[in-house]
């Protein structure tokens, strides 16, 4: 299917047609994800899903490690 680039304000928009909305399991209002990918041309929409509690008891443990180790991760970052 192919969609216009429609001007927004100073922004461009691309339609999701209701089909793929509910194909997605979208609706009006929620949020997703957009990533591009320049070398491939290539831009992708995903809905943006809240993390599990694993994914979040992750994220945290990732977090408390990089700020306990901070300096160290830099130093290896130089070499």
């Amino acid at each position: 299917m192919t969609q216009k680039v429609l001007k927004v304000g100073s922004s461009a928009a691309v339609t999701i047609p209701k089909k793929s909305l509910k194909e997605l399991g979208l609706k009006i209002g929620d949020e997703v994800r957009v990533a591009v990918d320049a070398k491939a041309r290539v831009v992708s929409i995903v809905p943006a899903r809240a993390l599990s509690s694993e994914d979040q008891r992750i994220a945290r443990l990732t977090l408390r490690f990089i700020e306990r180790y901070r300096k160290d991760l830099e130093e290896l970052a130089k070499k």
